[in-house]
């Protein structure tokens, strides 16, 4: 971990080291906020056709175009709201908003409460899972990003996992309502009460940065002039290569997520799997993705972004392509690891590139455009996935992800530059 910054004595110091006790806690707030998502990885999918009744592919991942298109746009909320108002309140609220979603699908009599709960369930990632990013960037400072990422998708994506696969192993014993899902009631409570009593307020940190980068000159008056929040969307989705290259990325890798969320688990039981081993597979990508993280993420702070960041996705379209091959539980494990692997290559590192290049005075705005974009992925994988499986099958599916995952490395390959100052110099 990076050495504190200097500081003057009684200010806030920027580090890893430094604010340990907080970014501590704000990694294991992340785990519940993951652990969320974790309860309907294996068993939504599976709910849609054994308790609803629903037939077509495109019905059956509903939820996953309402969880999308809703994190999506909260996403960019967040980051505004968090400029504007402070992270914690923005904290605060997705938790209360997260409250009642395992409810709502332990009760749920029709589809559509199932559509409800996940709307409810992507504000409460947007919102909670955005601000966690902005206030570990806040705390751990310029020269160790990648680290503070790694440690943050990891603790997200490893309780996905987790939790994924004890909600398979309790519903195999116990059905697929309502036992899973309490995990989800014990996640949200404890969420929301270390977020209220113990977290504390980090917008001083950006502001900390900020002072220091001026005074320093590492960054241009152009960068550090405070745009419009039009003008951060602009500049983030389209003007600013890298920006822009990494916020095309981040849609397709989520969409790649969509894809193996919704559309996977109905391959593998075609494939006859029994609901444990497709909750192990449902598990086997996101820890491997999650525990990844713990060494892309760094190692992006010493090798640049660029390579993880076209290698990672290249990966994924071999991943794809060998599951779309593949028929029996030992080849797609072999797929599933893979997938995790270029996964991980590719998720801390963007979050990190973004925020090399943004300005810290609109740095969460661009974070909250950055993952408006990237999430959208969860809703054009599961629409594009749906329709392309009812129309040719779910073979003809995964391979159209594949290749649209390629394409994206490649418009990295092209259109990136690398953005870690050490690694630009050498």
């Amino acid at each position: 971990m990076n050495q504190p910054a200097p500081a003057r004595p009684g200010s806030l110091r920027l580090g890893l080291r430094a604010n340990l006790a907080q970014f501590s806690l704000l990694v294991g707030v992340n785990a519940l906020v993951g652990g969320m998502v974790g309860q309907e990885r294996s068993l939504l999918s599976l709910l849609a056709t054994q308790v609803f009744g629903l037939a077509a592919v495109s019905a059956a991942l509903t939820y996953i175009v309402a969880f999308g298109l809703t994190k999506a746009a909260t996403n960019f909320l967040a980051g505004t709201m968090a400029d504007r108002y402070g992270r914690k309140p923005v904290l605060v609220i997705g938790w209360l908003i997260g409250m009642p979603v395992p409810l709502l699908i332990i009760w749920a009599p029709t589809w559509s409460w199932i559509i409800a709960a996940n709307v409810l369930l992507g504000v409460n990632q947007g919102l909670c899972w955005s601000t966690t990013v902005i206030m570990k960037i806040d705390l751990a400072g310029p020269e160790r990003r990648g680290l503070a990422m790694g440690l943050n998708e990891a603790a997200g994506y490893l309780a996905v996992a987790l939790t994924a696969y004890l909600t398979g192993l309790i519903a195999a014993r116990a059905g697929l309502r309502p036992e899973p899902f309490y995990l989800g009631l014990a996640y949200a409570g404890l969420g929301l009460g270390l977020s209220a009593l113990l977290v504390r307020e980090t917008r001083g940190y950006a502001r900390l940065e900020a002072d220091l980068t001026a005074a320093n000159g590492t960054i241009d008056a152009a960068s550090a002039e405070r745009p419009t929040a039009r003008e951060v969307v602009v500049r983030t989705s389209l003007r600013e290569p890298a920006l822009s290259a990494c916020s095309q990325a981040g849609l397709v890798n989520n969409l790649n997520d969509g894809l193996a969320w919704g559309l996977l688990p109905l391959l593998f039981v075609r494939g006859g799997l029994p609901v444990g081993q497709i909750a192990l597979l449902a598990a086997l990508y996101p820890a491997v993705w999650g525990l990844g993280q713990l060494l892309t993420g760094p190692l992006s702070d010493r090798l640049g972004r660029k390579p993880f960041i076209t290698g990672g996705m290249l990966v994924q379209a071999v991943a794809l392509a060998g599951t779309a091959l593949a028929g029996s539980f030992l080849p797609w494990a072999a797929c599933a690891i893979l997938l995790g692997v270029g996964t991980a290559m590719v998720y801390p590192t963007l979050l990190a590139a973004i925020s090399d290049v943004a300005h810290p005075s609109w740095r969460a705005t661009a974070v909250g455009v950055y993952r408006l974009w990237r999430d959208a992925g969860f809703a054009v994988g599961a629409l594009l996935a749906g329709l392309v499986a009812d129309l040719a099958g779910l073979d003809a599916a995964v391979w159209v992800i594949a290749a649209l995952t390629a394409a994206s490395g490649l418009v990295v390959a092209v259109r990136m530059y690398e953005t870690h100052p050490s690694a630009a110099r050498q």
